[in-house]
């Protein structure tokens, strides 16, 4: 077995035993942990619903098989190699959007949806890993980030939508694998755009799906509100935003590539997430398109669209000053 091939197999095993840890070892304990902060405490919740255990974890090994089908067919490829400066990356990364999650997602903006959805502006955290160090980080940094940031959060595991996160994070640092940069970010807007055209349809022929976490028993509502048209159309609005940022920063190809990829991870990777509810929760496709792919893909192409390139400018000028 040859370095890079060990090396890409032991980063993906990790992800692996920490999900399996999680979900059959801390969660069967009672998922409920405390740690002590500063002069406070800190609960994480590992709890997994028990009955689709099997299958949630049979989501995360495909998760993985797709991330090293992908490597096998273009293993050939530098983009990945990991070493040491690569393992540290994966750390910081992964902490590093836990902790920005914890932030955002206990603050719960949460969006209008048939599941737990809130507003991620750290989305950005795996999107930029996966670009300036490799998909191999970038998977690590969604997968583990999420992983902890929703035990830290208490919303309880959903592996699923972590590996989708980690997907996102791969996906955005494919854009090493193709010499001919500008010819892959156009085929790269193409599929995001017919991709977000494809849902947004499904939201206007489905408006009847309805949002399941809102309550507002004073005017009759339990669990029964329409999903807003916001929650609808923001993937096309991220799109836009991104489609512009492409084009204006013509001339500046790191952070026209870094955004472009980001919006395609982040489609892929929860799509992936939504379809596999199908199978784990029995939603139809409606549902988890209308109810939680679009409540989370949208919004998060908008953040992407903002932040990235603020954090692809931020790097690009620390590299120039210490001489990288």
């Amino acid at each position: 077995m040859d370095k890079k091939l060990t090396n890409v197999v032991v980063s993906l095993g990790a992800v692996l035993a920490l999900f399996a840890l999680a979900m059959f070892v801390l969660a069967p304990l009672g998922g409920l942990f405390s740690t002590t902060v500063g002069n406070g405490s800190l609960n994480l919740d590992f709890s997994v619903e028990q009955a689709t255990l099997s299958l949630r974890f049979t989501f995360v090994v495909i998760g993985l098989l797709i991330a090293f089908g992908i490597y096998y067919a273009t293993k050939e490829n530098k983009a990945w190699e990991v070493g040491t400066r690569q393992v540290v990356w994966m750390a910081i990364g992964a902490a590093l959007y836990a902790v920005l999650s914890w932030v955002f997602n206990a603050s719960v903006f949460v969006v209008p949806s048939v599941s737990q959805v809130a507003l991620r502006p750290a989305i950005a955290i795996p999107m930029f890993f996966g670009f300036a160090f490799g998909p191999v980080v970038g998977f690590f940094t969604g997968a583990v980030g999420n992983l902890f940031g929703d035990a830290l959060t208490g919303f309880g595991l959903s592996p699923q939508w972590s590996i989708g996160n980690g997907l996102i994070g791969m996906i955005s640092g494919m854009w090493m694998l193709f010499s001919n940069k500008k010819k892959s970010m156009d085929t790269v807007l193409y599929i995001s755009g017919g991709l977000a055209v494809v849902t947004a349809l499904l939201f206007f022929l489905n408006r009847s799906e309805v949002n399941r976490n809102f309550y507002d028993p004073a005017n009759n509502i339990f669990g029964d509100a329409q999903i807003s048209l916001f929650a609808g159309i923001a993937i096309l609005i991220g799109f836009a935003l991104i489609f512009g940022i492409r084009y204006a920063f013509k001339d500046n190809e790191e952070v026209a590539t870094a955004v472009t990829w980001g919006m395609l991870g982040n489609i892929i990777g929860l799509l992936f997430a939504s379809l596999s509810d199908i199978f784990i929760n029995g939603l139809t496709l409606a549902a988890t398109i209308v109810g939680q792919f679009l409540p989370a893909a949208g919004p998060n192409l908008i953040f992407a669209a903002i932040l990235v390139p603020m954090l692809v400018v931020a790097y690009k000028s620390t590299r120039v000053q210490s001489g990288r």
